[in-house]
């Protein structure tokens, strides 16, 4: 691209409060930080901070493209050197040569080829610089979402509201008043640049008459003051896919803040907040669930009833089930979707034992108590006197 003049003029780093070291991830930090404070909409009505917010842009425009920030570099060091428009003396600069700085010793045709690459032609030659400003694409916008556990387990299409730039209700986002319509730019014909000679150099500046839109707005939109966007209520669908988890944000595309003059708009991102469910948890694409059964059916095996999300199933309790022992059921967690299996879900048993007692339930356990020969403790006595019998022998 060509240079634009304003390049030797401002210090697009000093505009963002940057260092020329910064890094990429730096420079977009301090942008987003000064359009946010700067922008129009924060700042009715105030001249100052509305032209301080189109220096911002333009900085950014300028640092926040690798190529274009690396070319400015390049511009800034000749303006560090003492090269600037119209620097060389006469055309072509022939017999001027540099002593000091990080040009000492080059001359005129250096600088004169080192121009030609960055303005796109060599002496003379002559490149409208691209608009400065132009369609401009609309902010990403971020809200929120509540859904149920159900929902959110089968998916669900919902509608989030919120207020937000969109394209103006009553000049369909031209700018221009009912009735009227954007004109072509007298002073720059609709290029958006102006050419300023400097000698053999040919520079391009903003057009200060349309500000680099090409066009003019002769009666701006009473409503949107010619930017044809405008701050009012909104609502957007949205499509929540099965198995979104909670935290999870969801990409509306094209459903953010409008463009301007023409620009495409931003994108929504719907951060989605889970409600929890009084039965079933969730471990990725499966969901949980404790199953209180009791001791009877524990020790002997049943069949017994397991709610899901939908209608119940019967599972089968093996005998001799311990407390904590997980049983899967498949099929029954997260549904199928966009060719992914279904998640299954997995049933932990917990043993109930029963705290208040009848006297005949007593009778019945202490019964069955004096039956049971099994010692469960016996593994560990065991395994503690073979411990104690190894210490001895490793000890002699």
């Amino acid at each position: 691209m060509a240079p634009q003049r304003e390049w030797f003029e401002k210090d697009y780093y000093a505009v963002l409060g940057v260092d020329a070291s910064a890094s990429a991830k730096e420079i977009s930090r301090a942008y987003k930080k000064l359009a946010k404070q700067l922008h129009p909409d924060a700042n009715p009505g105030n001249r100052d901070a509305e032209e301080r917010f189109k220096d911002v842009s333009a900085a950014y425009d300028v640092l926040g493209d690798a190529g274009k920030r690396k070319e400015y570099d390049e511009v800034r060091r000749m303006v560090a050197a003492g090269v600037g428009p119209g620097g060389f003396g006469g055309p072509g600069g022939q017999g001027l040569r540099f002593e000091t700085g990080d040009f000492a010793g080059a001359d005129a045709g250096f600088f004169s080829d080192l121009f030609g690459g960055l303005f796109g032609g060599g002496s003379g030659g002559r490149r409208a610089g691209r608009r400065a400003t132009g369609p401009q694409r609309g902010r990403d916008l971020e809200t929120e979402l509540h859904i149920s556990f159900d929902d959110a387990v089968t998916g669900v299409t919902s509608t989030v509201r919120f207020r937000a730039e969109a394209q103006c209700s009553t000049c369909n986002g031209s700018g221009a008043a009912p009735g009227t319509a954007p004109e072509r730019c007298p002073q720059c014909g609709g290029a958006g640049t102006i050419a300023d000679n400097q000698g053999p150099f040919s520079f391009s500046q903003v057009c200060p008459n349309c500000g680099g839109r090409g066009t003019v707005i002769p009666t701006p939109c009473p409503t949107c003051s010619g930017r044809g966007v405008e701050v009012r209520p909104r609502e957007v669908k949205v499509r929540i896919p099965a198995g979104v988890q909670d935290g999870q944000r969801i990409r509306v595309k094209g459903r953010g803040a409008a463009g301007e003059r023409g620009g495409p708009p931003g994108d929504l991102y719907v951060i989605v907040h889970v409600r929890p469910h009084p039965l079933f948890g969730r471990d990725g694409k499966n969901l949980t669930l404790r199953l209180p059964v009791t001791f009877a059916e524990a020790a002997l095996g049943a069949d017994v009833a397991v709610p899901t999300l939908d209608n119940p199933v019967t599972v089968r309790i093996p005998p001799g089930t311990p407390s904590g022992k997980v049983l899967r059921v498949r099929g029954r967690g997260v549904p199928a979707e966009n060719g992914k299996a279904a998640g299954d879900l997995l049933v932990t048993v917990d043993v109930q034992v029963p705290v208040h007692l009848t006297d005949d339930q007593r009778r019945a356990i202490a019964g069955l108590a004096g039956v049971l020969d099994e010692d469960p403790r016996a593994p560990l006595m065991s395994a503690l006197h073979n411990r104690r019998r190894t210490d001895r022998e490793a000890d002699r």
